[in-house]
């Protein structure tokens, strides 16, 4: 028996007739939180038994008939080793999205219903990141939180000009949700440093810019945020 956590059910996520599908075995499991990504990323749950008989692939053309445990799914049935650099950055987009919900939970707590509804809109942003590296998809582009990659980039490299805040060092008197934020936008710089290992070519090159981009545009909306909040909490003299 099987117990499948979003992590591993986002790493058994098959094609089948142009569609993502999960194969789930009678004796097999999914945690609440898999059974909801496998939903809300439409992919369709079939019974196992409906699986073709499976042949792995290894990066160096090696053929296994069975999963060695400590090799798991790069794409399709392209099997690669746990420490693989891919797995190492889908590792931590999955610890992103923890962060991003508890930032989440703290800013409703704190009553800031419109800093939890931004949060909801990144972390919808970082499951389609998930979806475009499993299935090498390109990032489209678009606004984020209302604001363009440029528009992003100026105004949180210009904070006086825009939010009439300058920019600050947090301190432990901050508001629980502002320090929340500043550990969501330090695991975001983690995430981005895990992405240029998994997608360098032999000269250093990105090959998946795109994802290096998101990623670098999330780091300044996160520290949009933080300026934000940090005027409010001056406005009504509680910052430092």
């Amino acid at each position: 028996m099987a117990v499948y956590t979003e992590e591993t059910a986002k790493a058994n996520v098959r094609v089948r007739d142009g569609k993502r599908v999960f194969y789930l075995d009678d004796r097999d499991h999914l945690t609440p939180s898999a059974r909801a990504w496998l939903q809300r990323d439409h992919v369709e749950i079939l019974p196992a038994a409906l699986a073709k008989p499976q042949c792995f692939t290894t990066l160096s053309g090696a053929m296994l008939t069975e999963k060695p445990e400590h090799m798991t799914h790069l794409r399709g049935n392209v099997l690669v080793p746990k420490d693989h650099p891919r797995i190492a950055f889908r590792g931590m987009l999955d610890s992103l999205e923890a962060e991003l919900l508890l930032c989440g939970r703290t800013a409703l707590d704190e009553g800031q219903t419109g800093t939890a509804e931004n949060l909801r809109e990144i972390l919808d942003f970082v499951r389609r990141l998930v979806r475009c590296d499993v299935l090498e998809e390109p990032v489209k582009d678009g606004a984020l939180c209302g604001l363009t990659a440029a528009e992003l980039r100026e105004r949180s490299h210009n904070p006086q000009k825009y939010y009439d805040q300058p920019h600050f060092m947090p301190t432990a008197s901050d508001s629980r949700t502002l320090l929340a934020l500043n550990r969501v936008r330090t695991v975001i710089r983690q995430t981005e440093l895990a992405a240029y290992a998994a997608f360098k070519d032999m000269d250093g090159n990105a090959t998946r810019p795109d994802l290096l981009q998101a990623l670098n545009r999330l780091s300044s909306l996160l520290w949009i945020l933080m300026i934000q909040i940090k005027k409010g909490e001056i406005a009504r003299g509680n910052g430092a």
